[in-house]
């Protein structure tokens, strides 16, 4: 590595560019002591979760003991705001550990949780005459835990979640008979709604993060100490490695591997980042192309099975289907959004005039023999949940597994110490996921007392005049616009119960609509003007943040536009593997064929640099065949033979211009 590749990668640290980016990442730095105490503490709820998985017990006291549980722990592990004065950034983080203040909220958080479960049958019969103290502590248990939403993901999801309770109580101001106007509410109505049953505060979303994805983190952090995540990396530096668009490549499959192993796609395209930018640069690429493939690699991992993000899991649990099903559903999609980054890394390859770079891994081979063990556990997941295991067993199947084969690296073997590190980080790693769904669920709450996922559905379809289409446009825009706001997992519970049934009125099936809301939910990471993905990326490569952005946005154009095939084409399940095998094979073909034409249009190239007039038709042609129609498919590759007929016919030669003009 050059000394301009090291000051471009050392100037912020990897951790410090996850802390300030990743929203879903412990944010202190806590030293001596305390960190053995609050790591017993996060080893105790990780084996905890493990604990309940083999010894189920009833829904409701789960869901409280488990938020009891982590909500103390989250104001341990998070300080309450950004250190004030920046040129004493590492000396706030040398003395971050928790003051007097978080302790405080620490046992008041314990306290509000457990005390439902002091006398669990009494406080489940008070519901409809609730006492002065049950009220006390469900107001209490509100407002920590809309506290500790603000300290790990930012104000706004909190001030969302007051938004819908003011709506909720001064809903009775509104005319009854108007569009959203409602009888009102008080408050003893909302903190039961709130705290006394199975919605709210301990609702599906957040028995979500108790059950799955507790698990999955945990089941991360094994893989990462047992050393995959290196491995991953290494192994796909080796599969690439002579041609000119090699270091491409690499840096997409390392983006999804890695994405297996911290279930971020800002973490992942940061931590990617630090070790490929150097490979990219040298390759030939500019600094903004660079950082759109490592932000578009970061993102499209939890996109993809076999693990998804965490809104994957509440699609199962609203639909009641199998985790499995859900993979199913993104098979195909998975397959395109690759697809896409691919074609871009070749058309940049040629437009850029880039080469391959040598790498000092090994054979792949002789990774793949040494180390290919780590592939076992992710394999051992999709059979098992296919042999009917349920997915909680698989994945601490999976784990266990996972910690076994640890053994076979004298370096990485996980022995008492690294084990006990891999479980409290797993816990660790929750702890946002856990406070965002919780204060979801007060959103959730709210939008089922009052009636207002009925009511906006109306409203969406009016907007859009009851067209389909618009309303799709209506909702895609609706769904990026809030993940712009709030990390993925509350963008998707938020949209899913008041977008949702709007597209739903309208005959998509549901399976359909939560997948194009769970896709857009992602894709608003790398949507400007936020796309914390491509921020990170730009801050990693040392290019410009917007023009990342728009890369990012360039490379992940097919994951923009196949969803709408989902709700749009008559022929669109077949995309979610809801068809019979042959129309899901001609589907995909046909599909593949539109993302190809993307890839011209965007990228500029077909045999050569493409003109305006290849690329409109292009663009046109790849819309025209994800409609899936016979007569849209013929209309699609009749414009597509066109664009290429005016391609060859133009002749536009290459020159060091054009090589030049991308640099």
């Amino acid at each position: 590595m050059t000394t301009a590749d090291q000051s471009a990668t050392q100037a912020r640290s990897t951790e410090e560019l996850i802390a300030e980016y990743d929203a879903e990442r412990p944010a202190r730095h806590i030293t001596g002591r305390l960190a053995y105490v609050i790591g017993a503490l996060a080893l105790g709820v990780s084996l905890y979760a493990l604990y309940a998985v083999f010894n189920p017990m009833p829904v409701l006291p789960y869901r409280m003991s488990f938020l009891a549980a982590v909500l103390p722990l989250t104001f341990l592990a998070y300080r309450p705001g950004l250190p004030r004065r920046p040129g004493r950034r590492s000396a706030a983080r040398a003395t971050d550990n928790p003051g007097v203040a978080d302790w405080i909220l620490a046992g008041l958080s314990l306290v509000v949780c457990a005390y439902p479960l002091l006398g669990f049958d009494m406080f489940i019969r008070r519901t409809f005459e609730p006492s002065s103290l049950d009220l006390l502590m469900g107001a209490g248990c509100l407002l920590l835990v809309l506290e500790a939403t603000r300290r790990t993901v930012g104000a706004i999801l909190p001030g969302i979640c007051l938004a819908f309770l003011a709506y909720a109580y001064y809903g009775g101001y509104l005319p009854v008979d108007s569009v959203v106007g409602h009888r009102g509410y008080g408050v003893e109505r909302i903190v039961v709604q709130l705290y006394m049953g199975t919605e709210g505060l301990f609702g599906v979303p957040l028995d979500v993060a108790a059950t799955y994805i507790v698990l999955f983190t945990i089941y991360g952090a094994v893989l990462e100490y047992s050393g995959a995540g290196a491995f991953f990396v290494n192994i796909s530096f080796a599969a690439f490695r002579r041609s000119a668009a090699a270091p491409g490549r690499t840096v997409t499959l390392a983006g999804f591997l890695l994405g297996t192993v911290s279930g971020s796609g800002t973490a992942t395209a940061v931590s990617l980042g630090s070790v490929a930018w150097p490979i990219l640069r040298r390759a030939g690429y500019p600094r903004e192309h660079g950082g759109g493939i490592l932000a578009a690699a970061g993102i499209g991992a939890i996109l993809s099975p076999p693990t998804l993000g965490a809104a994957a899991f509440i699609i199962a649990e609203y639909l009641k289907v199998s985790y499995l099903t859900v993979l199913l559903y993104a098979t195909v999609p998975t397959v395109l959004y690759y697809l896409g980054i691919i074609l871009a890394v070749e058309i940049d390859a040629r437009r850029f005039g880039t080469h391959g770079v040598e790498m000092e891994t090994g054979s792949a081979w002789r990774l793949l023999s040494r180390f290919g063990y780590h592939f076992s556990s992710l394999i051992a997941i999709v059979v098992l949940m296919a042999l009917g295991v349920s997915p909680f067993r698989a994945v601490v199947y999976a784990t266990i597994l996972a910690f076994l084969l640890s053994f076979l690296d004298r370096e990485q073997r996980l022995g008492p110490r690294r084990a006990v590190q891999a479980l409290s980080a797993g816990t660790l790693g929750v702890l946002p996921v856990a406070a965002t769904t919780a204060a979801a669920g007060v959103i959730v709450a709210m939008v089922t007392l009052t009636g207002l996922g009925l009511k906006a559905s109306r409203i969406i379809v009016d907007l859009a005049g009851g067209h389909l289409a618009m309303t799709a446009l209506v909702a895609a825009v609706a769904v990026l616009l809030l993940g712009l706001a709030v990390p993925v997992t509350a963008s998707f519970i938020i949209a899913a119960v008041i977008i949702g049934p709007a597209l739903q009125t309208l005959g998509v099936p549901a399976d359909a609509a939560y997948m194009f809301i769970f896709y857009y939910a992602v894709l608003s990471e790398v949507t400007p003007p936020t796309a914390l993905a491509a921020v990170a990326a730009s801050a990693i490569t040392g290019g410009n943040a917007f023009k990342t952005m728009m890369m990012t946005w360039k490379y992940t154009l097919p994951a923009f536009l196949v969803p709408f095939a989902f709700v749009l084409a008559p022929a669109g399940r077949a995309l979610l593997w809801q068809a019979p095998l042959p129309q899901v094979l001609m589907a995909l073909a046909v599909s593949a064929v539109a993302v190809i034409a993307l890839a011209a249009a965007t990228g500029g190239w077909m045999v050569r640099r493409a003109g305006w007039p290849e690329r409109v038709m292009s663009g046109g042609a790849a819309v025209a065949l994800l409609y899936l129609e016979p007569s849209s498919i013929a209309a699609g590759l009749a414009l597509l033979a066109l664009a290429l007929v005016v391609h060859v016919a133009l002749r536009r030669p290459i020159t060091p211009h054009h090589i030049q003009e991308g640099k």
